[in-house]
């Protein structure tokens, strides 16, 4: 399953990629920016359960859990960032990568607290998904307005 998927992500740039891959790319970048300080805990765990299911209508909480923990799988095995980063990049259209930039500074927000680590993740990350500095810092004060 997960030589499959890195298959799919290496495989030349105009083969199509399905769906499914830009959501488990999302589920693992998520996944990867809540374990860059070394402390993944419960609440970032149950945090990316919250934001797949509202990402992803279709799924239930038991269908994100399950997304989720895949992702743990693959993000596990992944070397680098890139390969989730161009998955979405190449699937998803701009307007959605800034929600997905969105969802991943609710994840490092959601504590309360701003972490270097996750925050350095983040601005490796936003280039990555074609959202700049600037676009990103708008997209981390939307969703610190939203939380206050």
């Amino acid at each position: 399953m997960i030589a499959n998927f890195f298959q799919r992500l290496t495989a030349a740039k105009d083969a199509p990629l399905d769906a499914g891959d830009a959501r488990l790319s999302l589920a693992a970048l998520l996944v990867r920016v809540a374990r860059a300080n070394d402390d993944y805990a419960d609440s970032e765990v149950a945090k990316i359960d919250v934001i797949l299911a509202r990402h992803y209508p279709d799924l239930d909480a038991s269908g994100a859990a399950a997304l989720r923990a895949e992702a743990e799988e693959i993000e596990d095995s992944a070397h680098d960032t890139i390969k989730f980063t161009r998955s979405i990049k190449d699937a998803v259209d701009l307007d959605d990568r800034m929600e997905v930039v969105e969802a991943l500074w609710e994840l490092v927000l959601a504590d309360g607290e701003r972490d270097a680590e996750e925050e350095g993740a983040l601005r490796l990350i936003a280039p990555l998904l074609g959202i700049n500095d600037r676009d990103s810092a708008l997209a981390r004060q939307r969703v610190e307005a939203r939380l206050a």
